[in-house]
């Protein structure tokens, strides 16, 4: 649990807490920095740039080249030797090495979310724009689905932590990942690669670059990844959460070597595979009943035997392919930079979304499309010798639009009846209620509930524009004093259409209907004399018919007592929702009718406008140590949920009901979640020395109105938290005790809290700490380069480790909820959760021998210590009381080889 502390003096007692936390840790965490450069010599010259370590390193955060020490920013980075020799190929690798970052891969290979301090979301809803935004070569990725990609020859990625606007046009509210590829060069070279690992791992990858003319040069990339999934299905006989991509990246260069340059990238990838592997963590009432249908599902206290259970494979099709255009052209002093860029994406998913063998789900699919534009116009450069100013406008259309199905398959009929008769302890079947609705309403559904090719059919559309002006001043006072301010202006407009339509008969019917009055009144006086009997005959139960009857013969009396008692009781509830006898079905109405948007009472509209702001005073103390305190603001517009769990919001119902608009079970949550704010004050000191380099920074950042979105085993609950924050220390540090060997250490510490959640889809949650955060991170690692004469053998080790944490705040099927759909009381959906957690222990190893042709062979591992967790738990689809997870990846490791020419 947090602490509370106030003003000043509590910032102050927390800033000195973590640096004494810090001096206590350090020796035994780490950090793995390297050279920003790709294509460095086997023996680079002494103090040449490719040689740059620690501090040293070149990045571009502030949209300038500088060294890490002389920028005052929390960022980490990540360059092309780190992501060779530890094997990290796409983004969703990059946490074994960035404490402060965490990526969660989650129900298909397009679903990948970041989180920088313990912020960020996005995946598994299209609506939703990520909290942490994704830069590769400049321009904005708009969804993970469209940055997950395999990329040659990438130069350095810089993870820059807290809201960061007054440098992206693109405002983002939790941190940037910024991805550098290198561009095409003017002397012909390449490399070429091929790597094999186990689960039958094939990667080949080449590149070449070189000039077409003086001013004109080319690069092409391409690739191919493969390999066999982690787990066996046993049921389809089909590998699942397997690797089947390529991709192919060209580049155009004209720089005339003065003062113009322009380069052009075009991309194209493609990713087919069968993703991802879900497992059963707890069975409940609904595990028998799958079996009851013949169906299978994994045994919970078997979680990483590696096998899952589908009666047909959860595909994934994705392409993602775009061009984009950078323009650099210098008058003087001063450098104006135009960024365009349009780019696509389309992913088509199956999924066998109940997880089991049994046909429940068929399918679960999804058609996405998301088509962006983005421009950027900014202008950089000096006044002076105190003054270094960017001012920039950045612009960005986007279309998305996804057609989605979830439909019941083969056995759902027979699957329903089973739950109904355990549900009811056998008052009830399927067969009978639908004799009872029929009668009831006059309209015949006899046969007709939980058909198979019955379900839900939806169409979402979402148009979105933007625009920022924005821009940054870094005036030093004196020699050695910077102030920076900065600014960001932003207007966001969205208008979103949702269209959908359940033909699932049973979550039509209305249980409190006065059509079914009567039964429910015949219900109840059953029940109340059941348990009156029961009670007077000290059975610890209700009395069964048979044990009814005896009384009754031979009580008369007492038993006409009986009778009226419980006559009275049914005439006085029986249109009670809360005493309802249908009411423990209402968890099978999962597929309810849909109001679709735009409506009478709906306009399908968003817009939203902010200022965000960065001050920042920084200081050289020495040559070699710099300090800084900042206080910045960011922000992101609203969200909307484009998911069969999109309702009104409750604050609409009486408007709602008065136009006309109501619907049988019509339930109310939240359309979209409106705008997340974000403030951090940070403090932060750099130091780099011959042998040592290290950088502190102690923050306490609060996102106001953060986004949740929480998946409740039917949709997902798009909603505002009230205000999520957290202090934390963050520790970097890199040793060099001899030229040969450095040696990376890096500990992060959080102390997240939801400061305000009245209404999260587990009730209200306010004072809890949010899910997936761990309180300490620590990375150590080591590399040594031993010369051998002609070639060097690098053996390379890097450790991750963190503390136990919650996989989720809690499971929403579990919490108690009125007829409306409300929640009654979310403790037992906290109570459900905390079983669930997750430590992670991550060990990466390598040994390369690099030879000064050009020849390299390296031999790898990843996860070596094969340690097993879950991902994230969920309640399982259509099965109430049942819990899912994501298990992570085994122990993976191979041979590769290289060769740069």
């Amino acid at each position: 649990m947090k602490s509370m502390t106030a003003g000043n003096a509590g910032f102050s007692r927390k800033f000195l807490c973590g640096v004494a936390a810090i001096a206590m840790v350090a020796p035994t965490a780490a950090y793995a920095q390297d050279e920003a450069e790709t294509g460095q010599d086997v023996y680079p010259e002494e103090g040449g740039e490719d040689n740059a370590q620690g501090n040293d390193i070149i990045v571009t955060a502030t949209k300038r080249e500088a060294t890490l020490q002389e920028i005052p920013v929390a960022v980490s980075v990540t360059g092309a030797e780190t992501l060779e020799r530890d094997q990290i190929r796409d983004i969703r690798d990059l946490s074994s090495v960035v404490p402060s970052l965490t990526v969660g891969q989650r129900q298909s290979s397009a679903n990948t979310g970041f989180f920088i301090r313990g912020f960020g979301n996005g995946a598994n809803n299209a609506g939703i724009e990520p909290s942490v935004g994704v830069f590769i070569d400049g321009v904005y990725r708009s969804r993970t689905a469209s940055s997950i990609s395999d990329l040659p020859n990438v130069q350095r990625i810089e993870v820059l932590r807290g809201p960061q606007s007054t440098l992206f046009g693109k405002n983002a509210s939790a941190g940037v990942i910024s991805v550098t590829t290198e561009e095409p060069q003017f002397d012909w070279g390449g490399s070429a690669e091929l790597t094999y690992g186990n689960y039958d791992a094939m990667i080949a990858r080449g590149y070449i670059t070189g000039p077409l003319a003086d001013t004109v040069a080319i690069s092409i990339g391409a690739g191919v990844n493969h390999r066999d999934g982690f787990f066996e299905d046993l049921e389809t006989g089909v590998d699942v959460s397997d690797r089947d991509r390529w991709y192919a990246r060209g580049q155009l260069l004209i720089d005339n070597g003065t003062d113009l340059s322009l380069r052009i990238i075009g991309d194209y990838e493609r990713i087919d595979e069968v993703c991802c592997g879900v497992v059963n963590v707890l069975s409940g009432p609904a595990t028998a009943a799958v079996i009851g249908v013949g169906g299978q599902v994994t045994d919970p206290n078997d979680r990483f035997a590696d096998v899952v259970y589908n009666n047909f494979p959860s595909t994934n099709e994705i392409r993602n392919y775009g061009v984009s255009g950078q323009l650099d052209y210098d008058i003087g002093d001063w450098t104006l930079t135009s960024i365009t860029a349009s780019r696509s994406t389309e992913a088509v998913t199956f999924q066998d979304s109940d997880f089991s063998s049994a046909d429940l789900i068929f399918p679960n699919s999804a058609d996405l499309e998301i088509d962006t534009f983005t421009q950027e116009f900014r202008v950089a450069g000096s006044i002076a010798d105190r003054v270094d100013l960017l001012v920039g406008v950045f612009y960005i259309n986007e279309d998305v639009e996804t057609d989605n199905q979830l439909l019941y398959g083969a056995d759902f009929r027979n699957y329903a009846d089973l739950l109904i008769q355990s549900g009811t302890g056998g008052a009830f079947d399927l067969l009978t209620l639908e004799q009872v609705f029929s009668q009831s309403f006059g309209n015949n559904i006899v046969g007709q509930s939980f058909v198979q090719g019955a379900g839900f059919t939806e169409n979402f559309t979402l148009d979105s524009e933007a625009f920022s002006i924005f821009g940054q001043v870094d005036f030093e006072i004196v020699d050695g004093l910077v102030l920076t301010l900065g600014g960001n202006y932003t207007d966001d407009s969205k208008e979103f259409s949702q269209t959908a339509v359940s033909t699932d008969v049973f979550s039509a019917v209305d249980f409190d209907a006065p059509q079914l009055s009567p039964f429910r009144n015949q219900v109840l006086f059953r029940g109340a004399v059941a348990q009156t009997v029961g009670d007077a005959l000290m059975l610890g139960r209700p009395a069964t018919q048979a044990e009814v009857t005896a009384f009754a013969g031979a009580n008369p009396a007492a038993f006409g007592q009986i009778s009226a008692g419980a006559q009275a009781f049914a005439n006085a509830n029986a249109n009670n929702p809360l005493a309802n006898p249908l009411n423990p079905l209402r968890a099978l109405q999962f597929l309810p009718p849909f109001l679709n948007v735009p409506n009478a009472v709906e306009d399908g509209v968003t817009n939203d406008d902010n200022f965000s702001y960065t001050a920042r005073l920084a200081y050289d103390v020495t040559p070699d140590v710099n300090v800084y305190l900042s206080y910045a603001t960011g922000f992101k517009a609203s969200s909307i949920n484009l998911s069969r769990d999109a309702r009104p919001a409750p604050g609409d119902r009486a408007a709602i009901i008065a136009a006309g608009l109501d619907l049988p079970n019509l339930t109310f949550g939240s359309r979209f979640a409106g705008p997340e704010e974000s403030t951090v004050y940070e403090a932060g000191i750099k130091a780099n020395f011959d042998t040592f380099s290290a950088n502190l920074t102690v923050f306490e950042q609060e996102i106001e109105g953060f986004q949740s979105n929480i998946f409740t085993g039917s949709g997902f609950v798009l909603a505002n938290a009230g205000s999520q924050s957290t202090f934390g220390v963050e520790f970097e540090s890199t040793f060099f005790p001899t030229p040969a060997l450095v040696i990376n250490a890096a500990v992060t510490y959080l102390d997240p809290q939801f400061d305000s959640f009245v209404q999260s889809a587990q009730g209200d949650i306010s004072g809890t700490r949010p899910s997936g955060i761990p309180e300490w991170t620590m990375i150590i690692g080591a590399q040594y380069e031993a010369d051998l004469g002609n070639a060097l053998l690098v053996p390379r080790v890097n450790y991750l480790r963190t503390s136990e944490f919650q996989l989720v705040e809690g499971l929403p099927s579990f919490a108690v909820r009125g007829p409306d759909g409300t929640i009654v009381d979310g403790q037992p959906a906290i109570n459900a959760g905390l079983p669930f957690t997750a430590q992670q222990s991550d060990l990466t190893a390598s040994l390369t021998y690099e030879h000064e042709n050009g020849l390299s062979l390296s031999i790898w591992g990843r996860n070596l210590l094969d340690n097993r967790e879950l991902g994230t738990v969920f309640d399982s689809p259509a099965q109430p009381g049942s819990v899912s997870g994501y298990p992570n990846d085994p122990r993976t490791y191979g041979v590769t080889g290289r060769y740069r020419f």
